[in-house]
Formats: C-alpha cells, structure tokens, sequence
C-alpha cells in the first residue's frame, strides 16, 4: 500500500486520505499506515483523525502547522473571523496566538501547542444561512482556499467584539491598514446587525480616517443617525474616557490620539 503525501493538502484528515487510495483501503488499514509515517517523522497528528505532512529535513517536535489549514480541516465550514481574519487579510498589528472561526456547528475548541483555537457557533441570530456569506472572501492559503471574513465585517466585527480581535487599539491600528473599505456593503452589513454602538463606532474610526478610505460626509451622517440615544463607551467595562458628543461615546482615555478624532 503505498500513498504519495504529496498530493494531500498539507493539513489533511483520515476521510482525505482513504480518498487519496486510487484502490479504496479500509479506514483501519489507512490509519496504520498514517501511523507509520507518525513514526518515521513525516507526518504529524494534529488530533486523532487530522494529520499535518512535515517539510522534509525538519524536526516532527519542532514544526508548526498552519493553524488556519488545521482550522479548515477540523471544521471545513470554518469562516475565519476576528484576529485572525485580520491576519490573513495581512493586516494584523501584532502577533497573536487565539483564533476564533464561526461554524454551523459548534465544536470543541483546540488547543495546539502553539495556538488556541475558538470554534463559535454562528454570530447573532441577524445572521441566517443564507446571508452567512455577505461580506466574506476566500484566500489562498497552501493551495486551499480558506473562508474569512472581509474587511468591512471585519471591522464591524472587531467593535461588536473587541477581546476577540486583541482589543480596540489592535482593531483601530490593524484597521487602518485596510487598502479600501466597499461603503456600500458596509452599511449592509451594519443594517444586518441594526446595533446603535456599532453604527457609531464605525462612524468614529471612518471620521478619523475620512480621507485615508474617501468617505462622504453623507455616509458619516448616517452612521451618526443611528447613534445611541445616550451615551455609552466605546468598550464595555471601560473605566472613565471622554466623550464625543457626535457620537454619543465615551472614548478611552489611553486611546492612541493619532487614532482618535481632533482629541474629540
């Protein structure tokens, strides 16, 4: 019985590999062969059924798998979101090890070694399955191609969820480096949450980056009329900050004033 590794993907699981068989072989026989790989040190078990194919002339011990293909793998209805959208739209601030992936159907979260992986059932109840996909994209990744979240939810997303995405200034610097943000679809996909906070957190970080993404002064007053009717801060659980009174929150105090709006 002999399995070229090469014409699997470099994350792959048990059912991939009885495929990869031209000549179907019992799943029993395939495992026993996967685990002799385990053994010579080309392979590496990720989980009980999800294997990763080591470079050649690199340590089994010291290699470490692409978390976003072992994200596909475990849960190939994975939309990335969060950090790690940010990531692979190559635009993260900094280095971060938590993860996070929507997915129709909840999963234990992973941990691998080396990343701590969060699989979360689908975002707000606003979100159906046939609206699941707006404002996503596919990227390439080692020849597959993974699911993740765009831009512009992903900035809506990061003021929906802020721990999630290393923080507001993670978001915020992270953000900025967005080569365009698609206004059109963004208040398609602020409409679909209908939340007031996020209307006007979007609204702050887009008045302060008005000409860097070429927003219309008619787009921020939209965003402004859906504010919240009170005061509220930017992030919850926040302690103290300043008020922007057109939109109706209170900012942090350590905010990072390159990002923040006329000190406003």
């Amino acid at each position: 019985m002999v399995l070229n590794l090469t014409k699997l993907n470099p994350v792959f699981t048990l059912d991939e590999a009885v495929q990869a068989f031209e000549s179907r072989k019992a799943r029993s026989e395939v495992a026993a062969y996967l685990k002799y790989h385990l053994k010579t040190g080309t392979l590496k078990r990720i989980t009980r059924e999800i294997y990763a194919t080591v470079p050649a002339g690199i340590d089994p011990d010291h290699f470490t798998p692409d978390v976003f293909l072992i994200i596909n793998a475990v849960r190939p209805d994975s939309l990335i979101a969060h950090h790690g959208a940010l990531e692979l739209l190559g635009v993260a601030h900094s280095v971060w090890n938590d993860y996070s992936a929507w997915t129709q159907i909840r999963r234990k979260n992973l941990a691998t070694g080396i990343a701590n992986i969060r699989f979360i059932s689908d975002p707000h109840p606003a979100w159906t399955p046939k609206n699941r996909l707006i404002g996503t994209q596919k990227v390439e990744r080692q020849g597959r191609l993974i699911r993740v979240t765009g831009p512009e939810r992903t900035l809506v997303e990061g003021f929906r969820r802020p721990v999630l995405v290393g923080g507001i200034e993670e978001l915020l610097q992270s953000a900025g480096g967005f080569p365009i943000l698609d206004l059109e679809l963004l208040e398609s996909i602020l409409r679909i949450y209908d939340m007031r906070r996020i209307w006007a957190a979007v609204g702050w970080f887009l008045e302060a980056r008005q000409q860097d993404f070429f927003v219309p002064n008619d787009f921020l007053e939209q965003c402004s009329r859906h504010k919240p009717k009170r005061p509220l801060y930017l992030v919850r659980d926040q302690q103290g900050g300043s008020l922007s009174r057109r939109w109706n929150l209170i900012i942090p105090d350590s905010m990072d004033v390159g990002v923040a709006i006329n000190g406003n």
